[in-house]
């Protein structure tokens, strides 16, 4: 369940995040209360998260999946196209959540 749990946090993280320009600094009430409400599920399944993976690695996870899938929606939606040193970074986020999960023993696989 802990996995499905981060999954939840990452994808409500994910949408909060991408919807924050919808916002207008928060001045547009709809994409506001999606904002504030996909955040607050964020945080609450990362806690249920916690209980059977560390904090670090569950951070880890969920960071770095946000980043890039953030970075995916916004070239998609916002047309804001990475660069190669964006991409390459990316990259390496990935890789260091693949090393988490295939070697770390702080995590049960």
């Amino acid at each position: 369940m802990a996995y499905f749990y981060l999954a939840l946090a990452i994808i409500t993280e994910v949408i909060g995040t991408t919807l924050l320009k919808s916002t207008e600094e928060f001045t547009k009430l709809a994409p506001s209360l999606i904002v504030i409400v996909m955040y607050l599920l964020s945080f609450y399944f990362l806690t249920l998260t916690l209980r059977s993976i560390p904090v670090g690695i569950a951070y880890a996870v969920w960071a770095g999946l946000g980043i890039f899938l953030v970075t995916l929606f916004a070239a998609i939606l916002y047309k804001q196209i990475p660069d190669i040193a964006t991409m390459i970074g990316m990259g390496l986020i990935i890789t260091g959540v693949v090393v988490i999960h295939l070697f770390s023993k702080n995590i049960g696989h």
